[in-house]
């Protein structure tokens, strides 16, 4: 008898892709999908702005000595900085470190931004999200009374 109560009802996740579209990782985090964990590797000030809401900071030039007493080598671990070839310098330096699932988020910051991912930090704070944009619900709620507004 099989003594894993939960074997086959919880199917293993596909290996993350070496570039990941912002959409997955936000349908991830919405589904409260778990074992993952989103890198942010720019410098610490840029980070403290403004960052994907439960990023963490592992400056690039840290990353390698920061993630591997921190984290599991066969953790999805999707990684992000200032550029494009700052976030593939560091997945670079996550692989040659043994990290097993590492995954470039194409288009960082500003990508998750303009699909409305959440963020955090003294820059976003200023602009805080609505309250509906966690809540769909609430976000028919008021698209149905924009659609209702006299103009």
């Amino acid at each position: 008898m099989n003594n894993n109560l939960f074997g086959g009802v919880i199917p293993p996740q596909p290996p993350v892709e070496a570039k990941t579209d912002v959409h997955v990782v936000k349908s991830r985090l919405e589904w409260g999908e778990p074992a993952f964990t989103i890198l942010d590797v720019r410098d610490r000030p840029t980070y403290n702005e403004g960052h994907i809401m439960g990023a963490m900071t592992m400056p690039i030039d840290e990353v390698v000595d920061r993630a591997v007493p921190s984290l599991d080598k066969s953790r999805d671990i999707y990684v992000y900085g200032a550029t494009e070839q700052q976030t593939a310098e560091a997945a670079r330096k996550l692989r040659s470190a043994g990290f097993e699932h590492i995954s470039e988020l194409q288009g960082g910051l500003a990508a998750w931004k303009a699909i409305g991912g959440p963020t955090e930090g003294i820059i976003e704070s200023q602009t805080p999200a609505g309250a509906d944009d966690y809540n769909v619900v609430d976000r028919l709620k008021n698209h149905v009374e924009t659609q209702q507004k006299d103009v």
